[in-house]
């Protein structure tokens, strides 16, 4: 075994038997410590698949009739507008895919066969379920819970299990960037009956495990998160890592963290944090994954402050608001845990009530942000 282990510390890599257990003694999945490579979709994809460019898939689209190539088109370009989700500013992927969703929905009105009916519906529930989460990401909470519920009637029309378990954990995240941690409980449940089978279980276990990390169930914890780990283990390695309804294996780090910060297990969120940090940035410092990496900056922020240091959790903390692609709700909720930390620890000190006096500030110009 030393021998061994020598070996992959020198570069070599292990075997297919040896890399779920190493996953497991640092509490993470297979494919977060040894990754498959990710692919990036883009218009090129669509030109190279398809033959189309958008204005083509346009014109197409105004037809009395719609062929295989022309859904072929629409279904790659859902999945480019899906994989964008990480990082194109909010405004702008809510008009693209709000345009989009407008087009696949007037196809209803088209000569279609019942597949293409089916496959309408399917894009339509995915475009929805864009919409909704940018919309909830905007902060503007009806629309995004209208737009939820409108992909949850469109899975059910088609019959499709995997945009219903989405649905479902729309519901979860955004009663957890609420507060209602029950209800969060409730829709992953729901979630999971209606897509067992679907990658998507695996994030609603993750956002289970969150509920009841801030329930101070630390039982219920680990039972979520090891139900989500095993689920992942037995799952296909995703084809298209980036788009946002995959559940990427490195993401499961993503969950921990916010788990172990909760629990006080801070060694540990740290150490989850900083691969959260490493997995979502390029070679050049250029952030894949800005809204996982605020995250972790303030997971960061939350255990220097525990351990003593100010000046990091200040450095960490106003880093974490500083990024263009923001997840306003979710920013808004561990931000709160940090000025917590925060007020209660050193709310003598100068530069933590301009830290505070800072989230204020803030708070007025994005409604919701002020910490309790």
């Amino acid at each position: 075994m030393i021998r061994q282990w020598k070996r992959w510390e020198s570069g070599s890599l292990p075997s297919e038997f040896y890399r779920p257990i190493i996953a497991a003694v640092f509490g993470t999945v297979t494919h977060a410590l040894f990754p498959a490579p990710s692919r990036r979709d883009c218009d090129r994809e669509i030109l190279a698949a398809s033959g189309m460019e958008t204005l083509e898939i346009v014109s197409r689209l105004n037809r009395s009739d719609v062929d295989g190539a022309t859904l072929d088109a629409l279904r790659i370009t859902t999945d480019r507008l899906c994989s964008e989700y990480p990082f194109m500013p909010s405004d702008q992927l809510l008009i693209e895919g709000r345009q989009w969703l407008r087009r696949v929905v007037d196809l209803h009105s088209k000569s279609l066969t019942l597949a293409q009916h089916r496959e309408v519906l399917a894009l339509s529930g995915w475009l929805a379920l864009l919409v909704g989460c940018v919309e909830y990401d905007s902060g503007d909470r009806h629309a995004a819970e209208s737009t939820r519920r409108a992909a949850l009637s469109l899975a059910t029309e088609s019959d499709h299990a995997e945009i219903a378990g989405w649905a479902h954990e729309m519901r979860a995240w955004f009663a957890l960037t609420t507060g209602d941690y029950r209800g969060v409980v409730a829709a992953a449940q729901a979630g999971a009956e209606s897509a067992a089978h679907h990658s998507v279980a695996v994030q609603l276990a993750a956002q289970e495990a969150k509920a009841w990390a801030r329930l101070g169930d630390r039982r219920q914890v680990e039972v979520a998160l090891d139900r989500g780990r095993r689920l992942l283990e037995g799952l296909p390695h995703p084809e298209n890592l980036d788009n946002h309804f995959v559940v990427d294996p490195a993401k499961f780090d993503f969950y921990a963290m916010d788990c172990y910060r909760l629990v006080g297990e801070d060694k540990l969120a740290r150490t989850l944090a900083n691969e959260v940090l490493r997995a979502g940035t390029d070679f050049d410092g250029t952030e894949r994954s800005p809204m996982r990496n605020a995250e972790a900056r303030v997971t960061l922020g939350v255990t220097a402050a525990r351990e003593g240091d100010l000046e990091q959790a200040l450095v960490h903390g106003e880093r974490a608001l500083q990024g263009d692609r923001q997840s306003v709700p979710s920013l808004i909720m561990t931000s709160r845990e940090l000025a917590a930390v925060v007020r209660d620890r050193y709310s003598s000190e100068p530069t933590a009530q301009d830290y505070l006096n800072r989230l204020i500030e803030l708070g007025r110009a994005k409604p919701g942000f002020l910490p309790s």
